[in-house]
């Protein structure tokens, strides 16, 4: 319940949901003055969650600061790499399909190649509604190969559904393997406080490594302040299902 309960509060919260409410709304109203009100207000938010520079400053402001190196293990016993960022509903499923956030892929495999950790845990089933072919831990288990990462440097965990689920399956698999003791946890920069605080109420205690940012460093260019990007629409629906994602795992008691 919890889980499709989640998939329609982030439905209802889309800034474009908003938008088209506003829209219509102007578009019913029978007063020309209150279609003048739900229009402007419509254009007010339009200019509002397009802006690039007033996102910009909303996702700095969420997102996990980049991590130095020289902060991380010299060699981590394991890179705990969170999934979501394949396209599950691209067919045909001979192939793996990435999306969003193929940097959490590339930042593991990198600590791996390039002797930072040990190990890689793969955590994640599929986040979809309905089953899907294949488990996305299985599908990026085949891309770390095919990259020369050997099967036995690779496990998975390929039930969970949620960040939460992510957290306590993770260290079910982690008891099994009691060598494993420090971890570097690698999901978007995004996705870092509340995959942080699933983990640590777990029992867990993972070094953040942010990848996949959705800021880019304070620009000075007119287009920057003035120039509505769509980008900068899509980026703050992302914001906004994170940030109503963290606050509904805190009121659960999840983190």
């Amino acid at each position: 319940m919890f889980f499709l309960l989640s998939k329609i509060l982030d439905f209802v919260l889309l800034p474009t949901v908003w938008l088209l409410a506003l829209l219509l709304a102007a578009f019913l109203a029978r007063q020309p003055r209150r279609q003048r009100q739900w229009l402007g207000a419509a254009l007010a938010l339009a200019l509002l969650t397009t802006n690039p520079a007033l996102v910009n400053e909303a996702l700095l402001a969420w997102e996990h600061p980049p991590v130095p190196l020289a902060a991380l293990p010299a060699r981590a016993d394991a890179a705990v790499l969170l999934t979501g960022i394949t396209e599950v509903d691209k067919s045909p499923h001979d192939r793996v399909y990435l999306g969003r956030g193929a940097d959490r892929l590339t930042n593991a495999l990198w600590l791996y190649r390039a002797g930072r950790v040990r190990r890689i845990i793969i955590s994640g089933g599929s986040g979809a509604v309905l089953d899907k072919a294949n488990a996305e831990a299985t599908e990026l288990a085949t891309l770390l190969r095919l990259a020369g990462v050997p099967q036995r440097d690779i496990l998975q965990e390929a039930r969970s559904r949620n960040t939460r689920e992510n957290a306590l399956f993770t260290k079910q698999l982690i008891a099994a393997s009691p060598e494993l003791d420090t971890l570097l946890l690698v999901t978007s920069a995004f996705h870092q406080r509340r995959a942080l605080g699933c983990f640590r109420k777990a029992g867990l205690q993972p070094l953040a490594v942010p990848a996949g940012f959705l800021s880019t460093d304070r620009l000075s260019t007119p287009a920057y302040w003035l120039v509505p990007s769509p980008q900068a629409l899509a980026n703050l629906s992302i914001l906004v299902h994170e940030v109503a994602g963290w606050l509904t795992y805190k009121v659960m008691g999840y983190l």
